[in-house]
């Protein structure tokens, strides 16, 4: 039954409204181009709904259809918790779409995705541009009839797109000549140690003060969506790792969750708990890897030794339980590769109770109160609630900025809301608010870790369901009947069935969402990735212009970007 926002919907735009096929009661409705605008801006405003954070907008091929392209909003309402999905069928002779910058400014980057993979384009953007692909590259590669071999080189230096009246003022004498400050133009990575080899940053500058900024992606863009579409959905779980490859087991958690969601399966109980201890666990390393390298691209050395530390603790942790550090591959759709080997729940007993919390305080002894971390980042890189928001912030970057949303409080999942624990909030929303906001939430996540570890419950660690989970090893060996069940699965892969689902988890970064389309056969249709850092990273003008240089690395370091899920 339509929930009583799509029903509002429909009676509120007739003509420009309808019902969207009803699929695991998702809320969802088609809207018609013309009246887009229109129901954006009533989402956006109702005082009812207020559906101010726009999670994504994104993009499917459907050839065979008259309107060949759909353009895919997902809305979120942090006053009311629930989402909703929009979609916007247009044809291939004219696929265009009014912009949604001017509703929130989160729409930049999503847009100009959308128009790069595409060619879906949006009118009265203020900078449509190809985003992850280069500007010499022809076609759009998420396009059903893109080759997924078509690779294109860039042959000549990328401007970002810099025009000649913004790259006016690059020293020349005019301006000495008109007696105006001289300017420059500056390139900020990749190479540079601060921008980890993989962003870039072009900035305008009046001697270290920068005028403006233009940040580049795309440097470590390898496909992830695209492969997928050839992929069975078991095999997809190993690409998730290379997302954000700090907290990998977060990345399959998620995604995990999403295919189960789309087949209509809930995982046992022991499941879901290892999920959490393995998600807390990988949020740790997270956030003390952020504030570990924050802290070298300022200026300070002996804290990061504390942090890494205290990861490879926890790495050591996860090579028990999975045979690998990073790139883990641990959960499987339906339930997990294994299960906790013997003694491993008293190891973590000893990390979480003596070891990772010694490397915490020691960093907070060092730093929290150090004169020059607070001078150097206390009023940097500050953004308000309300903007966090529009832009599209989640996760400890939208927190820090006063805003106490966290999926595990707002829409829980695997007993989050039985457990014990704090949502922690900054009030400036600067870089000292975001590490403030982390510290805490590495402490909450010891708590979390705890309490899983005090409930976790027997049980199995597959579904019992052998369209979807392999039989034991040993009964595939000695038994006709699970050889074939595993031989079927292998060769057909899992069937869910046609529909489509939106899922979302509170990752290390913010809201990780997984858009999956499913049309009935053994690979996905489409999978889209909603990336936490893509949204944050496209505030770095706001957040830096007017400020120094040393300010923005101290700014870029907090929002702790992860290329692999940035570009995907």
């Amino acid at each position: 039954m339509a929930n009583v926002v799509v029903q509002t919907l429909l009676e509120k735009f007739p003509e420009s409204v309808s019902p969207a096929p009803d699929f695991r009661d998702e809320e969802a409705v088609c809207v018609a181009r013309e009246g887009l605008p229109e129901v954006l801006r009533f989402l956006y405003a109702d005082p009812d709904t207020e559906y101010r954070l726009l999670e994504d907008i994104c993009g499917a091929d459907y050839p065979e259809r008259e309107k060949r392209f759909e353009a895919v909003y997902h809305l979120y309402s942090v006053k009311t918790a629930r989402h909703l999905r929009l979609k916007v069928g247009i044809g291939e002779e004219d696929p265009t779409l009014p912009t949604a910058t001017g509703i929130w400014k989160a729409a930049d980057w999503f847009e100009r995705e959308a128009f790069d993979q595409y060619g879906i384009r949006f009118e009265g953007h203020p900078n449509l541009r190809r985003i992850l692909n280069h500007e010499e590259f022809v076609g759009h590669p998420l396009r059903k009839d893109y080759p997924i071999k078509g690779r294109q080189k860039l042959t000549r230096p990328s401007n970002l797109g810099w025009d000649e009246r913004k790259s006016a003022g690059n020293g020349g004498g005019s301006d000495a000549e008109a007696g105006q400050p001289e300017q420059m133009i500056l390139n900020i990575g990749p190479a540079h140690p601060t921008t980890h080899g993989t962003l870039r940053v072009l900035a305008r500058l009046e001697g270290e003060t920068i005028l403006e900024a233009d940040p580049e992606i795309g440097y470590l863009h390898r496909g992830f969506e695209k492969t997928a579409e050839t992929l069975t959905y078991q095999q997809v779980i190993p690409l998730t790792d290379r997302l954000n490859y700090v907290s990998a087991m977060m990345n399959n958690v998620g995604y995990c969750r999403a295919v189960e969601k789309l087949l209509g399966i809930e995982v046992s109980k022991r499941v879901q708990y290892i999920r959490v201890i393995v998600s807390e666990l990988s949020r740790i390393i997270d956030h003390l890897v952020c504030i570990a390298a924050n802290i070298v691209d300022i200026g300070a050395l002996t804290p990061y030794w504390y942090c890494f530390r205290e990861r490879e603790n926890v790495y050591e942790l996860l090579e028990a339980l999975c045979g690998a550090r990073m790139t883990t591959s641990y959960t499987r759709i339906g339930g997990l590769a294994h299960d906790l080997p013997d003694g491993w729940v008293d190891k973590c007993r000893e990390y979480i109770r003596e070891r990772v919390p010694r490397g915490i305080e020691e960093t907070d002894t060092l730093i929290t109160k150090n004169r020059i971390f607070v001078d150097r980042t206390m009023g940097v890189g500050a953004i308000s609630g309300e903007d966090a928001l529009n832009w599209g912030f989640t996760g400890p970057c939208l927190r820090a900025s006063g805003v106490p949303f966290d999926v595990r409080k707002a829409n829980p999942y695997y007993d989050y809301d039985k457990f014990d624990f704090d949502i922690p909030v900054g009030s400036n929303g600067d870089t000292y608010d975001r590490y403030l906001v982390r510290m805490e939430e590495m402490r909450q996540s010891l708590r979390i870790i705890e309490q899983a570890l005090d409930g976790l419950p027997e049980g199995p660690i597959s579904i019992e369901d052998r369209r979807i989970s392999l039989p034991e090893k040993e009964a595939v060996y000695t038994k006709f009947g699970a050889l074939v069940q595993h031989t079927k699965l292998i060769v057909d892969g899992i069937l869910p069935p046609e529909g489509e689902i939106y899922s979302v988890t509170e990752a290390a970064n913010g809201v990780l969402g997984f858009y999956i389309v499913s049309d009935g056969t053994k690979r996905p249709y489409r999978i889209k990735v909603r990336p936490p850092c893509f949204a944050i990273f496209q505030a770095l003008p706001q957040l830096t212009e007017g400020s120094m240089i040393a300010d923005l690395i101290a700014t870029v370091g907090s929002l702790n970007i992860i290329a692999g899920e940035l570009d995907r």
